[in-house]
């Protein structure tokens, strides 16, 4: 098409090249047709083939590489144990769920700007081989870009948040987050939106732009952290001693045992309240395991402190309506009761004789 177009020396505006120079017949001679559709066509072809080869070896690399990183396993040979091999690379290590996940996302992303970055070389020489100027379409691109970059700065700021994100390994896919107004557990991940689930079914869509803090309740590992009430007249080094021995007899348990990381601990008294004495008990888990940890340890603190005879004390709340209001009687009597007695008025000093 080169020489084609050195030839005549000019492009029609439909594609169709004419000169004044040469006839008809010269023009549409068997010359001409070969280069017309043998020449750009096959050129065509090749440059479509090209690019779709091209994509395909940048994806099959890029899906070899996350297929490395998901599939690997922590080495139980040198650490002795799946369980050691899961606390020493488990949340934030080589071999984590996350890290598997954070590729995945990483993978879908790089796959997806591959495939634009390889079309759009793609367009632009296909257009250049047909003989179209580039230079002009280029330019109107760039300023076209820039109007679009003034007026889309959400856009924009979404995803290079979103993309920080990603690299930072903030949250992934199963993690439950704090957002702010948003809490739950997230669902899907883009460069543009996070989807989170409350634990109502609320799904909050938030943009990754928009972002100020970020509160993960599952990164690497979870912590149960539960304050248990005593009465004030009880005896504190006994309400100790009963919830280490509460906390062991979990923590040996085989069903709770692979989901507890570390020794629990009781940390001591943590508060004095009017209602009693605070002690705190602190146990390690696994990532998203720690609500279900400190519900058998409430269960099972209430079951030993009843057969203890030692009795949890019961706090009080203010009414809803506040000290005074409509709501301050919240035990009425029942409407059988006699009237309360009222005393009788004192004397007025028109009664003194």
């Amino acid at each position: 098409m080169v020489g084609l177009l050195a030839a005549t020396g000019a492009v029609g505006a439909a594609g169709v090249i004419a000169s004044p120079d040469i006839t008809e017949a010269e023009q549409y001679s068997a010359e001409w047709w070969r280069d017309v559709l043998l020449d750009v066509p096959l050129r065509l072809v090749g440059l479509i083939l090209f690019a779709v080869v091209a994509r395909y070896l940048a994806h099959k690399f890029i899906n070899r590489m996350v297929r490395r990183t998901v599939e690997k396993e922590p080495p139980k040979a040198v650490l002795g144990s799946a369980r050691a091999a899961r606390i020493v690379f488990g949340g934030a290590g080589a071999y984590s769920e996350r890290r598997a996940l954070r590729a995945e996302t990483i993978g879908s992303v790089l796959r997806s700007i591959t495939t634009v970055v390889i079309s759009a070389i793609a367009v632009v020489t296909a257009l250049e081989m047909l003989g179209y100027a580039v230079g002009p379409v280029l330019a109107s691109a760039g300023v076209l870009g820039v109007a679009l970059g003034f007026g889309a700065q959400n856009l924009v700021k979404d995803f290079l948040g979103g993309a920080a994100m990603l690299l930072e390994d903030q949250y992934g896919v199963g993690d439950v987050i704090d957002m702010g107004h948003a809490v739950g557990t997230v669902e899907s991940v883009s460069l543009r939106i996070t989807r989170l689930r409350s634990v109502d079914g609320t799904v909050w869509y938030v943009r990754n732009g928009e972002v100020i803090r970020v509160g993960n309740s599952s990164y690497g590992w979870s912590r149960a952290l539960l304050d248990v009430n005593v009465p004030a007249d009880a005896d504190v080094t006994r309400a100790r001693r009963l919830l280490e021995e509460i906390v062991h007899v979990l923590a040996d348990d085989p069903h709770w045992r692979e989901l507890i990381l570390e020794p629990p601990e009781v940390w001591g008294v943590e508060d004095l309240t009017p209602d009693g004495v605070l002690i705190r008990v602190v146990i390690k888990t696994k990532p998203l395991e720690q609500w279900g940890v400190a519900r058998e340890l409430r269960e099972r603190i209430k079951q030993r402190f009843d057969a203890e005879r030692l009795a949890l004390p019961v706090a009080t709340e203010t009414p809803a309506g506040g000290a005074g209001g409509s709501a301050g009687a919240v035990n009425p009597p029942p409407a059988t009761a006699p009237p309360p007695f009222a005393p009788p008025p004192p004397p007025s000093s028109s009664d003194n004789p």
